[in-house]
Formats: structure tokens, sequence, C-alpha cells
């Protein structure tokens, strides 16, 4: 899933099946923020653990308090500004 999340924003503004659905929305609004594509049916930390993309090094980082805010720099991911890719 493409989940478009705006500059200063704190939740997604639009959710996407296709990368051109995203696009065509975020031109249309000029809008600038993120597009992160998303696994489906799998949280973040496990998808991220399954992946190698992040190891546990530190008990906090089993707790509740940092999984619900995880998130990983190794999603695809788009940055757009004006409604731009950049």
């Amino acid at each position: 899933m493409y989940i478009f999340i705006g500059e200063e924003s704190n939740f997604p503004a639009g959710i996407f099946t296709t990368l051109e659905n995203a696009e065509e929305w975020i031109k249309k609004y000029s809008l600038t923020g993120i597009l992160n594509i998303y696994p489906v049916d799998i949280g973040l930390y496990d998808w991220a653990i399954e992946k190698d993309f992040f190891t546990v090094r530190n008990d906090y980082q089993k707790e509740s308090r940092f999984i619900q805010r995880f998130t990983c720099a190794s999603m695809e991911h788009f940055h757009y500004e004006n409604g731009e890719l950049v």
C-alpha cells in the first residue's frame, strides 16, 4: 500500500493501491510530503526485523512505546514538494 503523509502531519492523508493513483492525487493538490510503500498484514516493526533492516539491541526496543512509534528508513519511499517528485 502507498501511504502519503503530508509535511508537518502526524497521520496519513491518503492511502492508495497504486503509485499512479497516489501521484495523481499528490499532483492534483500540489502536496508536499512523503509517499511510503507499507507492507500489508504485518506491523512495520515485525517486517523490518523479518527483512533484517532492524535488529533489537536494547530491552526498550521490545516495549510497546517503541514498537508503536517505530518507523524504518529502509522502506521504499518518495519525496514530493508542491506535487512534484524530488
